[in-house]
């Protein structure tokens, strides 16, 4: 039956191209856009999973400008450390220097002063963008941003790599200790003295072994307290292998104990021995005895220890390098007393460019993965969203043809009613 109402072949022809131009339109869309989900109208599931994804790439790009600003700033931390360190050593080498008693120690102490205002320079200059690691001004950790954690729940934290501040200053109030030698206690006692060790122990006051291929003398810490000031003195100044007279001292504080004395005393004869290469005397530690030889016979050695306990206040410092305040070598006193004082200044601030290396590398691999994190990001939202441009090319083709198909198709429909006007002639 044929009618001039109703065309259904012309319907069927319509609905068909309809859906063909909306297929087209689609995928011109992801031509245009480059993506196969644009919005959430054409996958919501997988466009929420995108822009989440893609808050994150934008957080992590955050992250790695921090890493970099924070990296800079630990590189100039370490970079100051790491000069200091180096003109320590040479400060060293002017201490070492002035153990010799025939060198113009003012001379000499002018050098060290003129390091020191260096170091101060240093450490004064050691910032960036005003953030100074290595001044003492605070004591406050700093944090740098290292990461945005993301757990199966959705729910965000942040991860931080913390920088501990090093203190590098030179100035700052410091107290010297001192042993003021105004009372004698019984805070060591020398034993063995006498040539190859034999002999009854000596409790108090000089001892000289005088013949021998191997004298020694232990000098045992018996008692400490807080204030208590140690005084050793070594005294040979006879013959060809003279050692001369030289003088150590150490304040102890409440904390030390009676190896902490006599690790701080054998610390100073071992660095004096050490910078003037004698061989002739050697020193040793066990436990709380310092233990002082002699290989060559034919000298005295006189050993004299005492411990006062007149309340003497240990030294103590507000800035990190202010004990190289009182260094000072023109006496033979001061001389072998900054040999100690530079081991522990040096160790300082080798100990501070370590702590920075170490962080700056933590922070290097931290930037490195994060940028990769990103990457590897930003290739899953292009899995998701992006669209595949030769499978949208072919399409694209075949639905332009079908167009052209179905225009046809409903043109030959709309026709067909023409028909009709032949049976009315």
């Amino acid at each position: 039956m044929s009618s001039i109402l109703t065309n259904n072949s012309a319907m069927v022809a319509l609905q068909t191209l309809k859906g063909i131009n909306k297929n087209l339109a689609m995928t011109q869309n992801e031509i245009s856009t480059g993506k196969s989900v644009s919005s959430a109208k054409d996958n919501s599931a997988v466009w929420a999973i995108s822009k989440v994804m893609e808050s994150d790439v934008k957080g992590f790009k955050a992250i790695s400008e921090g890493l970099s600003l924070g990296e800079s700033t630990v590189a100039v931390g370490r970079n100051a450390a790491e000069t200091v360190t180096d003109l320590l050593v040479d400060i060293k080498g002017k201490i070492t220097a002035a153990q010799e008693s025939n060198v113009d120690r003012d001379k000499i102490q002018t050098d060290i002063n003129a390091l020191r205002d260096q170091i101060e320079g240093v450490v004064g200059a050691a910032q960036f963008n005003g953030l100074n690691l290595v001044d003492g001004t605070s004591t406050d950790d700093v944090t740098i941003l290292s990461s945005l954690d993301r757990n199966s729940s959705g729910n965000v934290s942040a991860s931080d790599i913390t920088v501990e501040r090093q203190n590098l200053s030179v100035s700052g109030s410091v107290t010297t200790q001192v042993y003021d030698g105004t009372g004698a206690d019984t805070g060591a006692t020398i034993v063995n003295a006498t040539p190859e060790g034999a002999g009854a122990a000596v409790n108090s006051g000089t001892a000289a072994p005088t013949t021998g291929t191997a004298s020694f003398v232990d000098v045992a810490i018996a008692s400490v307290g807080d204030g208590f000031g140690y005084q050793l003195q070594l005294d040979d100044t006879a013959g060809a292998n003279s050692l001369g007279t030289r003088t150590f001292e150490y304040v102890a504080d409440s904390d030390d104990s009676t190896q902490d004395v006599a690790t701080n005393l054998y610390n100073q004869v071992s660095a004096f021995l050490s910078a003037t290469d004698e061989t002739n005397y050697t020193v040793a530690l066990d436990g709380d005895t310092v233990r002082l030889t002699r290989a060559n016979a034919g000298n005295e050695l006189s050993v004299t220890i005492e411990a006062d306990t007149d309340g003497n206040t240990a030294g103590t410092s507000s800035g990190g390098l202010a004990a190289l305040q009182a260094v000072d070598v023109t006496t033979d006193a001061g001389a072998t007393a900054a040999l100690t004082s530079i081991e522990t200044l040096i160790n300082t601030a080798i100990d501070a460019a370590a702590s920075f290396g170490s962080v700056e590398g933590r922070i290097e691999t931290q930037s490195e993965f994060v940028g990769k994190l990103t990457d590897s990001l930003k290739s899953g939202i292009g899995s998701l969203v992006d669209a595949d441009m030769e499978e949208v090319s072919a399409r694209l083709q075949a639905l332009q043809t079908q167009q052209q198909l179905g225009v046809q198709s409903l043109s030959i429909a709309n026709q067909a009613p023409q028909t009709i006007l032949s049976l009315f002639r």
